[in-house]
């Protein structure tokens, strides 16, 4: 296996807490997936987990030098918690597409959040032809 690329990103709390303030639901459904909204909204402070799922939607889009939009847009992208609590990626749509076409087995992410930021960082790794 390969490293096919990095990315790591920071993101302000009171950025993504004011973004829903003002827009909503509009906002949230643009960006994020309805189990993320799900999992987020049933947290004491919801803009955290907002935030770093934000965070690492970016730092994703960055390892696998896409950035956010055709071949991998905001609800193509899905942070997901494993069992274990760990953070994990899962991929649709035009995304899961790229992933299959540039070999890449594995994004591997890490997410962390304190009172006034998110940051996340992502692996993407290919297999060895």
């Amino acid at each position: 296996m390969i490293i096919y690329g990095i990315g790591i990103d920071v993101v302000e709390v009171e950025r993504i807490g004011s973004a829903i303030e003002r827009q909503g639901d509009r906002f949230l459904e643009k960006l994020f997936t309805p189990k993320e909204r799900e999992y987020c909204e049933r947290q004491r402070k919801p803009e955290l987990h907002f935030a770093a799922r934000f965070a690492a939607k970016e730092a994703v889009s960055k390892a696998l030098g896409t950035g956010i939009g055709g071949q991998a847009g905001w609800l193509e992208i899905e942070v997901i918690r494993e069992d274990s609590g760990a953070p994990s990626v899962a991929f649709h749509g035009n995304a899961a597409a790229f992933l299959e076409s540039e070999g890449i087995s594995e994004v591997q992410i890490s997410i962390s959040h304190a009172r006034e930021y998110a940051a996340a960082n992502a692996v993407a790794i290919r297999q060895m032809a």
